[in-house]
């Protein structure tokens, strides 16, 4: 039930977010119906929102990466010294 819930209230969520019909005849055609307002005016708007683009894929790239397979360069990590600090104090 939480979960129907759930996919409900971001379904919901999702529609209002896109752009009205006043703003989607002011939006260039790249962000027609995506955002409200305006859209990007000139060429550095460009460039941020691309540069703000790039970055949030490759964070969410490594985010990934190292979900799936994380890198331990060493044996015993500090991690591990913490969780067994924490269990022998109980």
């Amino acid at each position: 039930m939480k979960v129907l819930f759930t996919l409900i209230l971001l379904t919901l969520s999702a529609l209002t977010s896109l752009a009205c019909e006043v703003c989607e005849k002011r939006q260039p055609s790249l962000t027609k119906g995506i955002t409200h307002g305006e859209g990007p005016q000139n060429n550095l708007d460009w460039y941020i929102v691309v540069s703000m683009c790039v970055i949030t894929l490759l964070t969410l790239f490594y985010f990934i990466k190292y979900l799936i397979k994380p890198e331990l360069k060493h044996q015993y990590p500090i991690k591990y010294k913490i969780l067994h600090h924490e269990n022998e104090s109980r």
